[in-house]
């Protein structure tokens, strides 16, 4: 949950604190609207609402479930002011205005790395931009599963290797942020799904993520999961929080096993880190 409190131990500003807290009280009280989550760069955030309420984000509808469920996410370097509004059926309005919190990212230099990794041939471009066409066309998935709703666990028990922000510059080129969560990991071992949803897509054999499957998880939220050795369910299939489904490899591009997690919103990368921090929405 947010904590809409304001904090100043300095004695000189102690009235001004007093009134500016009394204030954001007092504007968090007259609000009902329930959401969890962080307000970050790279943040998903949930929110709970009575179901007949209509829920907008800076002007554009918001799919809310049977059970009053949304959700929305900012990319890595979003900036953008938002404000959310409930309406209620008889037209009352309740908003909240925000802008995600910015972030720091790592960069890493890295040389020597050969020409054909920098420079991969026209076919294996190719390749790639359909693979990347076919990922693409399954995050525009919106279907009306609410199951992001009750929050995410880890798809593997792991050391974390790599983190959602960071950068590799390569020979001196600097290359796209990496979008997901990196675990260390064995060939063959374990994947599960880290919240429930069906599976909408697997491909065995993409050109830089090998093995790659993706789960909906509702209202535009997915998991993918990058260089699979094994998938033990298939596309339409449901599945459960905590349930094996894949497994772990080295394939694609990958220069040994592990497994990288990535979460969506539509197109817009979510931090896998910061929808683990999720907490479920018991009521409105």
């Amino acid at each position: 949950m947010f904590d809409f409190s304001l904090k100043n131990s300095a004695k000189t500003n102690l009235l001004v604190s007093a009134a500016l807290t009394i204030s954001v009280f007092s504007l968090s009280a007259q609000s009902k609207i329930n959401l969890s989550g962080e307000l970050k760069q790279g943040g998903l955030v949930i929110g709970k609402t009575a179901a007949a309420n209509t829920v907008q984000l800076n002007g554009k509808d918001l799919a809310v479930s049977s059970t009053g469920d949304y959700v929305f996410g900012f990319g890595r370097d979003d900036q953008t002011k938002y404000t959310l509004v409930v309406i209620k059926p008889n037209g009352e309005k309740e908003q909240q205005t925000f802008s995600p919190q910015k972030r720091k990212y790592n960069e890493q230099s890295i040389k020597g790395i050969a020409k054909s990794i920098m420079q991969p041939s026209p076919e294996s471009v190719a390749r790639s931009k359909k693979d990347s066409g076919q990922i693409r066309e399954a995050r525009k998935t919106l279907s009306q599963i609410s199951t992001f709703s009750s929050g995410f666990i880890a798809p593997i028990d792991g050391i974390i290797t790599g983190v959602y922000g960071s950068r590799r510059i390569y020979n001196g080129v600097k290359k796209r942020p990496h979008f997901g969560l990196d675990y260390a990991g064995n060939t063959g071992d374990p994947v599960k799904a880290p919240a429930s949803g069906q599976i909408i897509l697997y491909v065995p054999d993409m050109f830089y993520s090998g093995g790659t499957m993706i789960i909906d998880h509702g209202h535009g939220v997915t998991s993918t999961f990058l260089h699979l050795s094994n998938a033990y369910v298939k596309v339409g299939d449901t599945v459960k929080q905590g349930q094996v489904i894949a497994a772990v490899g080295k394939s694609g591009r990958a220069t040994g096993p592990h497994l990288d997690w990535r979460v969506n919103w539509f197109n817009t990368r979510i931090d896998p880190n910061l929808a683990l921090k999720i907490k479920t929405i018991n009521k409105s």
